[in-house]
């Protein structure tokens, strides 16, 4: 059974959105939707690396609300750039040398900082150990790449690794 069905939940949530978003339970839909939720997980299998799965679950829920709390403050911060004199905004890319190792951890500190109004992750380098930022208004490169590790990189390596 795991061979045919590898991500069982993946399956189930494949087909409840095809018969959402068709908003139908007729036979021929249901049959379609399983097939698909067949075989979709199967072809995406070979690009899944090895799982991980979160290791601290009270570290995710307190990272969330930090990460939900930046992205408001951002939103503020960006309407006020925006808003304000062109003069003020001071854009620039920065190198984030990474402490984190694993895959998921470096694609949710990515994720976080696109998230983020203001910052865009935009590179990694050849190997992994930096990941390259675009920031709005950047007055202290080093402030920011202490914000990033002290409030993001930190916890993501404690859920992770």
């Amino acid at each position: 059974m795991k061979r045919w069905i590898p991500q069982p939940r993946t399956s189930l949530v494949l087909l409840a959105v095809w018969l959402a978003l068709n908003n139908t339970v007729h036979p021929a839909h249901v049959l379609l939707g399983g097939l698909l939720a067949i075989i979709i997980p199967l072809w995406t299998l070979r690009f899944a690396a090895s799982a991980t799965y979160p290791k601290q679950l009270l570290t995710v829920v307190v990272l969330s609300v930090i990460v939900l709390l930046d992205i408001l403050k951002s939103n503020l911060d960006v309407a006020r750039l925006i808003l304000g004199r062109e003069a003020n905004i001071q854009p620039d890319f920065v190198w984030v040398p990474l402490d984190v190792t694993d895959l998921y951890a470096k694609t949710a500190l990515a994720g976080i900082i696109t998230m983020t109004p203001g910052t865009l992750s935009v590179d990694f380098s050849d190997d992994g150990k930096c990941l390259l930022v675009h920031a709005l208004h950047v007055t202290d490169k080093a402030q920011l790449i202490r914000d990033i590790k002290a409030r993001y990189e930190i916890p993501l390596k404690e859920i992770f690794e």
